[in-house]
């Protein structure tokens, strides 16, 4: 069949679409199909026996002989003893190779014009597509292929490139550095542009950068942009609060697309719903193979035993467990998910926390979602505030609980608020006692003395980042922790707070 056979009336035809629409379309017209027919499917795609026919004697056996082991509890520490969560380049390599084919064909069904040649940037050094591909990039004759060059002069050859329709960065963490550095070193960026270093003076379009700065952060991609349809970022743990900035201010009235969800153990989590609610993923069998443990709040003993991914019901939380068939090591990520529905027998679901993130200074023990949901209340209430990225800090690790109970030391990111007076430092305390009534008790008797609010200066967290990039055992994307468990990294954020 010939190229141009394959192409669809309205489209870009170059050969990623077409490689794609040959490869991955059929993947999202299977909703009818009966499981006979999904045979026909990539093997890495369809159904495997004993996920649509339910336990078997040989998963029985299967989870005999390997028993479940635990990740490190926190994404910063180095090994110490402790089992890595499985990170076979195979299963690696094949989940990434489906989710960035996966997410190309699924964001031109939803906006074909991105793809168009010279109609993305990305403005990282790193790609938000799981597996970048070299021939994809020029074949979309990308303004900035991803991957070698400084995020200045990436940024640079975007901004010389008015009709952009989607920007790309690494993850949303990274972009938000990106769009803060803009605002920064804006009038240089703007000289050099018009200077023509590198490349063709354009006088006018640095006039339109200066322009678009004066009238703040929110809807500033738009403004530099005007045709700018979608950004693109891979979701990784702890990215929801950069997102959020995002949306709120410099990418106001853009749509957002993660093609994958990048856990513990790497792509675990498909999308191909550009169009959806961010931070739904499908969930498919293949590699890596992937169980679902049940999560029982309030219980401290572990679940009896995983469920396969056709077994698992609609509303409840699973923590993800991964196998590594080099290792033979069934892993529990600390990966929490809730289905939301399914999609072929395959579960959608949404990221809730990381078990590894909780906070616990007297077997309190709050999760993530939980201090996330508590702080969000607090800095709502603190007057132009807009929460940019946030740690935290058992006392014990800063040795700061000396003469008092112990406590959390909390390190936030603000935009629009430059000082925290008392008073907004003390809600984040009683928002912690809302959410929380074991947190409450133990703060009444005083065995756990006031959560303490630190405001870090530009470029802290993004400091913070790099520490942590070099951790020999640091992955990729970086998991930004809401728990720092080691004194180093801890100390990154205490030299830097400003209030």
């Amino acid at each position: 069949m010939s190229l141009s056979s394959r192409c669809v009336p309205g489209t870009v035809s170059n050969p990623v679409y077409i490689f794609c629409e040959a490869v991955i379309i059929p993947i999202l017209q299977t909703g009818d199909r009966s499981p006979e027919q999904l045979a026909d499917l990539p093997r890495a795609l369809r159904l495997t026996k004993c996920q649509s026919q339910g336990p078997t004697s040989d998963i029985s056996t299967f989870r005999n002989h390997l028993p479940l082991t635990k990740a490190s509890q926190a994404q910063e520490e180095e090994s110490e003893g402790q089992l890595s969560p499985p990170t076979s380049t195979q299963y690696y390599g094949e989940a990434s190779l489906q989710a960035t084919l996966l997410g190309l064909a699924a964001l031109n069904k939803a906006y074909p014009e991105v793809l168009a040649p010279g109609g993305t940037a990305c403005v990282t050094p790193t790609s938000p597509w799981p597996c970048p591909l070299p021939w994809p990039w020029r074949a979309l004759g990308q303004v900035s292929a991803p991957g070698a060059k400084h995020p200045g002069a990436l940024l640079l050859k975007a901004l010389r490139s008015p009709g952009l329709r989607a920007l790309e960065g690494g993850t949303a963490a990274e972009l938000l550095d990106v769009f803060v550095g803009l605002e920064a070193d804006g009038e240089e960026l703007a000289e050099t542009i018009a200077a023509g270093n590198p490349g063709v003076p354009l006088p006018r379009r640095a006039a339109e950068l200066r322009e678009a700065l004066e009238q703040g952060p929110r809807g500033l991609a738009l403004r530099l942009w005007p045709k700018l349809q979608v950004v693109v970022t891979l979701d990784a743990g702890g990215q929801a609060e950069a997102v959020a900035a995002l949306e709120a201010l410099w990418c106001q009235g853009l749509a957002f697309f993660s093609p994958a969800y990048s856990a513990s153990g790497g792509v675990v989590g498909l999308n191909p719903w550009p169009e959806q609610p961010r931070g739904l993923y499908l969930l498919p069998p293949g590699a890596p193979f992937i169980e679902l443990l049940p999560v029982n709040k309030g219980a401290q003993e572990e679940a009896a035993s995983t469920v396969l991914l056709a077994e698992a019901q609609k509303g409840k939380e699973y923590e993800l467990v991964l196998t590594d068939h080099i290792s033979l090591t069934r892993c529990c990520l600390g990966d929490v998910v809730q289905v939301v529905g399914a999609y072929n027998r395959c579960p959608v679901v949404r990221f809730v926390c990381r078990l590894g993130q909780a906070l616990s200074v007297r077997g309190e023990d709050i999760r993530e979602d939980v201090f996330s949901e508590a702080l969000g209340r607090a800095v709502g209430q603190w007057p132009g505030a807009k929460l940019l990225d946030h740690s935290c800090v058992e006392s014990r690790i800063l040795d700061s609980s000396e003469g008092s109970a112990p406590h959390y030391e909390v390190f936030v990111a603000l935009r629009g608020l430059r000082n925290l007076s008392e008073e907004n430092r003390d809600k984040l305390d009683h928002c912690l006692q809302e959410v929380s009534p074991r947190y409450k008790s133990l703060r009444f008797w005083g065995s756990v003395g006031p959560a303490r609010v630190h405001l870090v200066g530009q470029g802290a967290f993004r400091e913070l980042r790099v520490a942590l990039a070099a951790c020999p055992s640091s992955p990729y994307p970086p998991e930004i922790p809401r728990v720092l468990r080691h004194r180093h990294l801890a100390q990154c954020l205490q030299k830097r707070v400003v209030s």
